[in-house]
C-alpha cells in the first residue's frame, strides 16, 4: 500500500493548455479594432445625421464621390483620393465605371453645410455619367 501512494499521477495527453490560444486571439482582436477605423475611405467631410436604414451588403465596393463645403469633387479611386477632381473629369471617370461595371453603387458624400444645389448639381452629373441611382451618404445621430 506504501508503494501506491508514492507514485506520481501523470496527466493524461490529451488535456490541452488553451491559454496561449486566448492569448493569441486577445492580440488578434486588439489588431482588428486599431485597424477597422483605418480603412474607412474618402475624404473627411461632416456627414449630416439622419435615423435613415443602412444598404444592403454589396459584393462590388461602392464608388464615392465626396464634395466638400467649398465646393471641390474627390473621388475614391486609385491613390490621388486627395486630390479635388473637376465635374468633367467625375462625369467622366463615372461613366467608364459605371461601363465596366454597371451594377456599381454610386454614393454621395455631402459635407451637411455644402448649399443644397450643389448636392443636386452634383447627383445631376452623376446620372448623365449613367447611375441609374445615387445614395446620400448620412451618419446616424
Amino acid at each position: 500500500m506504501a508503494r501506491t501512494r508514492n507514485r506520481k499521477r501523470k496527466k493524461p495527453m490529451s488535456e490541452i493548455n488553451v491559454v496561449p490560444y486566448i492569448d493569441v486571439m486577445l492580440v488578434l482582436l486588439i489588431i482588428f479594432m486599431v485597424t477597422a477605423p483605418l480603412l474607412m475611405q474618402g475624404v473627411k467631410v461632416d456627414l449630416p445625421q439622419s435615423p435613415a436604414q443602412p444598404m444592403e451588403e454589396q459584393d462590388d465596393e461602392p464608388l464615392i464621390v465626396s464634395i466638400k463645403t467649398d465646393g471641390s469633387y474627390y473621388l475614391n479611386l486609385g491613390k490621388d483620393q486627395e486630390k479635388p477632381v473637376a465635374s468633367e473629369d467625375v462625369a467622366r471617370k463615372v461613366a467608364v465605371i459605371l461601363r465596366n461595371k454597371p451594377k456599381t453603387a454610386v454614393l454621395v458624400w455631402g459635407d451637411k453645410n455644402v448649399p443644397y444645389g450643389e448636392v443636386v448639381n452634383l447627383m445631376s452629373v452623376l446620372q448623365k455619367a449613367g447611375a441609374p441611382s445615387v445614395g446620400l451618404v448620412t451618419e446616424t445621430p
